[in-house]
């Protein structure tokens, strides 16, 4: 049997700002069975932008099985918050949440933060790192059994079963534990975009570490390659770094306007050449380019064998076939006498001990 591919794609569509066009976009993208879609953002202060995870916050109750993957900025933006955000895609989407990871790198968006100008491209990456990994921890900072939701005897949640991740990184500091139980997925996705320049020798250190990133905390890696030799080379390089887990997708940008166009895709996507997963699709015209891949695409591959009848599984990890990851700090339980030890539910249903980001100064600013 031909081996299945992924498919995802963006929804990017520059001067579009309305919900219900995202919406018709996503809807078809579902009836394709994507795996995920995508959704860029960024800080430049622009008249109507719409938040990419306010946005797939939006699509989550009209869709069912498209995973939802916005890209969230790291650079002018504490973990603490990034991980509680995405942490709530996840359970709005009951297990369907992808972060893609982005920096910011313009002296426009640092003005409209003011708190710092731009940094270099490797300081920004390894920011990206740091916050990537502090994240992680929050996540895990839940075991998955923390909550008792008894309300009859005002117990909330196990204390034993939250963790403190005393997060001390380059970027940031993090106390913790997180104000939100653990996610469905137990750690939504994580991507992040590299280009085959990237792990070039004579690659430039903004490239090395954008590469670093993504071998040490990326579930997918989105590629761009000019071609199939050079795609090959770079996944290999890839899954050498960051292990045969990784699902690598090839980013190819797609025009489906005539029958040459479309059967140029399902060539490049019957040979399923270059070391990858499958392709991320850069629509076009995302309309247009995703309902001819709904129509007539996705039913060509399927009848080579070399795509789903539909979505298997539950969540996007479950699409993906990546394994949901234990808590790291579950084995590090306390004794099953501390463990009866409850929180009173507060107010507002959320612990009363829930820990909140910290730095050596008790701020929650970026120190350099």
């Amino acid at each position: 049997m031909p081996r299945q591919l992924h498919l995802s794609a963006a929804l990017d569509s520059p001067g579009r700002f309305d919900a219900a066009h995202f919406t018709d976009l996503a809807r078809l993208a579902e009836r394709a069975a994507l795996d995920f879609v995508t959704l860029d953002d960024s800080y430049t202060p622009e008249p109507g932008r719409l938040d990419a995870l306010a946005t797939f916050a939006r699509l989550a109750p009209v869709t069912s099985g498209l995973g939802l993957v916005p890209t969230v900025t790291t650079t002018h933006t504490e973990p603490f918050h990034t991980s509680i955000a995405v942490n709530t895609l996840d359970w709005v989407s009951e297990g369907r949440a992808g972060w893609l990871v982005g920096v910011s790198d313009t002296e426009a968006e640092a003005r409209a933060f003011g708190r710092r100008g731009t940094a270099p491209a490797e300081e920004l990456w390894a920011e990206a790192a740091d916050a990537a990994d502090a994240a992680s921890r929050l996540w895990d900072s839940w075991e998955d059994d923390a909550e008792i939701r008894d309300a009859a005897t005002g117990r909330f949640v196990d204390r034993a079963k939250l963790h403190h991740i005393d997060f001390e990184g380059p970027y940031f500091s993090v106390r913790g534990p997180s104000i939100t139980p653990r996610p469905p997925q137990g750690r939504p996705v994580i991507a992040v975009t590299v280009a085959a320049a990237d792990l070039a020798p004579d690659a430039g250190p903004g490239g090395r570490a954008r590469v670093a990133t993504a071998a040490r905390h990326a579930d997918v890696v989105l590629l761009d390659a000019p071609d199939r030799a050079t795609r090959l080379t770079a996944a290999t390089e890839l899954r050498l770094r960051g292990g045969e887990a990784l699902r690598i997708l090839a980013r190819i940008p797609v025009a489906l306007t005539t029958a040459a166009a479309t059967a140029a895709l399902l060539t490049e996507a019957t040979e399923g050449g270059g070391g990858v997963d499958g392709f991320h699709l850069v629509p076009a015209d995302p309309a247009r380019d995703l309902a001819v891949l709904a129509d007539h695409v996705v039913p060509a591959l399927r009848e080579r064998g070399l795509f789903r009848t539909g979505y298997t599984g539950r969540t996007l990890r479950d699409r993906l076939g990546l394994a949901r990851p234990a808590s790291r700090y579950a084995s590090a339980a306390t004794s099953s006498a501390a463990s009866t030890t409850t929180t009173d539910i507060s107010a507002a249903g959320t612990p009363a001990t829930a820990g909140t980001p910290t730095r050596p100064a008790a701020t929650a600013e970026v120190t350099r």
